[in-house]
């Protein structure tokens, strides 16, 4: 059974681009990545540090494996303190 994810991260205030260049870093690798259906990053019309990701995978555990990827470390290193918050939702489509 496939699984979305719906990734909120918000930017600490005067992070923002630095948040948006980490998180476009992040795109062409993970869409390369066994099971990734699809991973789209999505910035608030009104708030410009609020970033989302929406995520299809094919399982949960080749999410799990994305989850401990390399560059996932990468993006956390590289964003460390500039970050105010992180909201993850496993989701299942249910029509």
């Amino acid at each position: 059974m496939s699984l979305t994810i719906l990734a909120q991260i918000t930017a600490a205030a005067g992070k923002e681009a630095l948040v948006e260049t980490e998180l476009k870093k992040l795109i062409d690798v993970t869409r390369a990545e066994k099971g990734c259906i699809n991973y789209d990053l999505h910035q608030d019309n009104e708030n410009p540090g609020l970033f989302v990701f929406y995520e299809n995978w094919e399982s949960r555990e080749l999410w799990q494996t994305h989850m401990n990827a390399p560059h996932l470390a990468a993006y956390m290193a590289a964003t460390d303190g500039a970050v105010d918050s992180f909201v993850l939702n496993e989701m299942t489509k249910i029509d």
